[in-house]
């Protein structure tokens, strides 16, 4: 029998996992998905190894342990969603959080501090398959669970292994919370060509495709990003202008990093 992966929440990062877990021709396993709202998963009708249940309670009375519980809810939810976990696991199950915040040891209160917990934090690019996951796991976690995590977490993207939780925070601040940081970039340059003078549409479509190609590039080069700003910068032309203004001591190096220490401080929070 193949192993159960049971997902507790199915909203647009858990879709991507759950999509990137059917695509994987090596991960052969059984699904049970637990959703209140699950109009938006009638795809996954086309598939005989998923099943959808409405609770936790719903999932349990199957009486089929899950080899992994996949803990894919919002931080201010997880209190009310772990509620009766317990139903859900055997002697072997372990347990992989993707909530920003919340530390392995909360778990272990609640679960019991002989349950094996990882941690994790991936990106919205996930629903790409371009995501990039950090995973934590006490030494005492076994291996193969640990394997099994990687796995399921390599389905959306790639994926770095830390050894100390207290990074996961700023790890949440740069990458978790990171993408919406180029959204926004992609946003005010297209605020900004406008005012230059552009037509919206036209200062949209210059706008997103330099984020996007310049984010290819930087993920196709072996020089790092200062490297290639430099390659682009002539002295004394446009580019060295307009770094001029944004590498100032109020530009965007002192604003980015107020931003992510900003980020990683409300993930902290929502982890007390």
């Amino acid at each position: 029998m193949n192993p159960l992966i049971t997902l507790i929440g199915c909203g647009k990062m858990g879709s991507a996992m759950l999509r990137g877990w059917l695509a994987d021709d090596d991960l052969q396993a059984d699904f049970a998905i637990v959703e209140p709202f699950h109009d938006h998963l009638g795809w996954t009708a086309a598939y005989d190894n998923v099943s959808r249940y409405d609770s936790i309670e719903a999932c349990a009375a199957v009486g089929r342990a899950a080899r992994i519980v996949v803990l894919a809810v919002k931080p201010q939810m997880m209190d009310k969603a772990i509620a009766g976990l317990g139903s859900l696991a055997g002697p072997d199950t372990g347990y992989l959080s993707i909530a920003a915040g919340i530390p392995t040891a909360w778990f272990h209160d609640r679960l019991g501090d002989q349950a094996v917990v990882l941690r994790s934090m991936p990106n919205t690019p996930a629903a790409i398959g371009k995501g990039v996951t950090a995973l934590y796991a006490r030494s005492d976690a076994p291996d193969s669970m640990v394997a099994l995590a990687r796995q399921l977490l390599s389905a959306i993207g790639g994926v770095v292994m830390i050894d100390d939780e207290a990074l996961m925070d700023a790890v949440t601040a740069v990458s978790g919370s990171g993408p919406a940081y180029v959204f926004l970039l992609a946003e005010m340059m297209t605020s900004a060509g406008i005012e230059a003078g552009l037509p919206d549409a036209l200062a949209r479509q210059l706008a997103e495709a330099t984020v996007a190609g310049a984010g290819a590039l930087i993920e196709d080069s072996d020089e790092p990003p200062s490297q290639l700003r430099i390659n682009v910068t002539s002295k004394g032309g446009t580019t060295a202008a307009a770094l001029a203004v944004l590498m100032d001591d109020d530009g965007l190096g002192p604003l980015m990093r107020r931003a992510i220490l900003a980020a990683r401080d409300r993930s902290v929070e929502l982890g007390s």
